[in-house]
């Protein structure tokens, strides 16, 4: 069940301010019958809701981008944690999941989705989708980092990774864009030319860029234009 002003809002109907009073006005009917309560609940799925003799088709999949905060796990349960999906108000029955891991230590660019297809599409280690970052290190980067970037670095496991770029951006600060989502692996991948991050940030996900004016911890469902980028990798 859902908030009916809230529903609107996501499906782009105008912003939550000017749903609430669309509804006030009488201008939407939820199964044949006016409702003026801007905090109706409605089924989104199996109720029937028009607005302005228009019938709403709500989409059964969900798509988020959420500015992910510090201390939070990117996981749909955690015994121990506060978990990214306590962050996402009023769908904790559509089955929505995040988008692989971020760092509990590490914030920016998650996707949340329920579409599962999607996801295993852009997770897939053949689909190579691009991850860019943001971090700040300490340490000093050898003078020959862009080569064994590009080679692949060596993790402390033995493992090669893929070809990767870091752009140093000076101060100690820089960008690497890998391929790849292995376990804390920009921090193995900085330890491994003996540096260490101290800030991780991640900003792209693929065609996907965090919008700047969300505040960690704040979200926003994506466009159609966006979702339709990240269906077409």
């Amino acid at each position: 069940m859902m908030r009916l002003d809230k529903m609107l809002a996501h499906l782009g109907y105008g912003s939550r301010k000017e749903v609430k009073e669309y509804i006030r006005k009488g201008y939407v009917l939820v199964n044949g019958e006016v409702i003026t309560n801007d905090d109706f609940k409605v089924d989104e799925i199996n109720d029937e809701v028009v607005i302005a003799q228009e019938v709403v088709n709500y989409e059964t999949n969900i798509y988020i981008m959420l500015n992910k905060p510090d201390g939070y796990i990117s996981s749909t349960y955690d015994n121990n944690d506060p978990i990214v999906l306590d962050l996402i108000d009023g769908y904790e029955k559509r089955g929505l999941f995040p988008v692989g891991r971020l760092d509990k230590d590490t914030v920016g660019l998650l996707l949340i989705t329920n579409d599962g297809k999607l996801a295993h599409k852009l997770l897939a280690p053949k689909s190579h989708v691009d991850k860019k970052y943001y971090l700040k290190y300490s340490g000093t980067l050898p003078n020959d980092y862009e080569k064994r970037f590009f080679e692949g670095i060596i993790l402390d496991d033995g493992y090669k990774c893929m070809s990767a770029k870091l752009i140093d951006l000076g101060n100690n600060e820089a960008y690497i864009i890998i391929k790849e989502g292995k376990y804390h692996q920009v921090k193995r991948m900085l330890e491994a030319i003996g540096a260490n991050v101290t800030y991780l940030k991640r900003v792209e996900f693929g065609p996907i860029k965090l919008d700047n004016t969300l505040k960690e911890g704040q979200y926003r469902f994506l466009t159609e234009d966006e979702i339709n980028e990240l269906k077409s990798l």
